[in-house]
């Protein structure tokens, strides 16, 4: 089966937008010559699975950032939803994280990036993880959407890596046990 991979940034009291899914206190960072690895992270997956609010957010950005194929999981999004200049590139799928990888796997997918705060909340709670590349970014925000939320049990992790750079910035890279 396919397995999820998570890039994430976050703040350091551990949120990854504000409650209006604002990425501010993200952008204003300066970080000009660092490479966090993104570009290798995206070179390594199939494609992006996110979730409703990631997507508005993304929206609101000057272009599209996205080369690779994006799934959107809502029960309540519609494809009127989409952008017409994003059909072909983005995908509505109201399946359950287990049913969509076992579809995805069925597509030839093999490594997908799992964004978003709730999203990979639900992919952890199904084991569906198989690493993490977090970066901590040093601001407190107070408040806002959470990367990590409640677990039936715990989940170990292994750390593999962790870089810090100039900016402030700490990359670690986890292996999910």
């Amino acid at each position: 089966m396919a397995t999820g991979h998570v890039f994430m940034a976050m703040s350091l009291d551990g949120f990854v937008a504000r409650e209006d899914f604002g990425l501010d206190w993200l952008m204003k960072q300066k970080t000009e010559g660092e490479d966090h690895g993104n570009d290798a992270f995206m070179a390594s997956v199939d494609g992006i699975v996110m979730g409703s609010g990631s997507f508005r957010t993304v929206l609101t950005f000057d272009a599209w950032p996205y080369e690779k194929p994006v799934i959107v999981l809502s029960s309540t999004m519609t494809s009127d939803d989409v952008p017409e200049n994003l059909r072909g590139k983005v995908t509505l799928s109201a399946l359950a994280p287990r049913d969509l990888m076992h579809a995805l796997s069925n597509q030839g997918w093999r490594r997908v990036y799992i964004d978003g705060g709730k999203i990979i909340q639900s992919f952890m709670r199904e084991g569906l993880i198989a690493d993490m590349t977090v970066t901590v970014v040093p601001i407190l925000i107070g408040q806002g959407k959470r990367m990590f939320g409640p677990l039936d049990a715990d989940i170990d992790l292994h750390l593999i890596k962790s870089k810090s750079f100039a900016s402030g910035l700490i990359t670690s890279r986890y292996v999910v046990a």
